[in-house]
């Protein structure tokens, strides 16, 4: 692989996590002032905040990487839907609030295992992004969880929508775990995370947390594919209009 080539996949892997972050911290930024008390207002708000500190992180380098003058504001702000290559997962409506606390469960228990991995990569830099990150997973997980067992254990009908919360966005975590050409390079050059080798952990963990809220795990089966290759869900486009709004409208805007 020449030099060029590992810069252009670099370049792509960095973006993907960056708009995996910048796109949850979105979603979870529409909670703002909507939480079911203040205390959970300002809490979602931390964990979005979180994540659009990792998006800013994550643009920044991948503009570097890229060469071509691009920052964090253009790459976050000026790209289309078909641009984009989060997972389908973050880009979910937040529902009610036990979607939104299983969504972050899921993404979480996934994240924190990789951050762990990501800070033995041979880039420094995303080396150092994961160390910080991998602290504020770890809250995530905690976070989400709590919650996820106080709704799943709780009344009938908090059980019964943290349930269907499960069910409804359980087919979007296959995703999570694909694998394509830029990440097999990356992985086997020492740089990047083979997401195949976090199952078994993020699974325990779920199964953990959601044994004790007494929920169930769906068993495997066909799952949702394309947000990795621009390919985006109906609810998508509406996120974006409002996220880069600004952007759009007084060009020039920094973040």
């Amino acid at each position: 692989m020449t030099t060029t080539d590992q810069t252009a996949d670099l370049f792509a892997y960095t973006l993907r996590l960056a708009d995996d972050a910048a796109i949850l911290g979105q979603r979870l930024g529409e909670w703002c002032g909507h939480a079911p008390t203040l205390e959970e207002d300002i809490g979602l708000a931390n964990v979005a905040l979180d994540h659009i500190g990792q998006a800013r992180a994550l643009y920044t380098y991948a503009g570097e990487v890229e060469g071509e003058g691009r920052d964090e504001d253009q790459l976050c702000f000026l790209r289309h839907e078909r641009q984009f290559n989060n997972c389908l997962l973050v880009e979910q409506p937040n529902g009610d609030f036990a979607q939104t606390i299983l969504r972050q469960l899921f993404f979480s228990a996934f994240m924190l295992p990789l951050w762990r991995e990501l800070k033995a990569s041979k880039d420094a830099t995303l080396a150092a992004i994961a160390a910080k990150a991998e602290k504020e997973a770890a809250y995530h997980v905690r976070h989400s969880a709590e919650w996820t067992i106080r709704l799943g254990d709780g009344t009938t009908q908090s059980h019964e929508r943290a349930q269907a919360a499960v069910d409804q966005l359980w087919p979007y975590t296959g995703e999570l775990f694909e694998i394509d050409g830029v990440v097999e390079r990356l992985v086997a050059a020492g740089i990047a995370v083979d997401p195949a080798s976090l199952r078994d952990e993020w699974h325990a963990t779920l199964r953990e947390v959601l044994d004790e809220a007494t929920l169930r795990l769906p068993p495997d089966g066909w799952f949702q594919t394309g947000g990795r290759s621009g390919r985006h869900s109906e609810s998508f486009g509406h996120l974006l209009s409002q996220m880069q709004y600004m952007q759009r409208a007084w060009p020039g805007h920094r973040w």
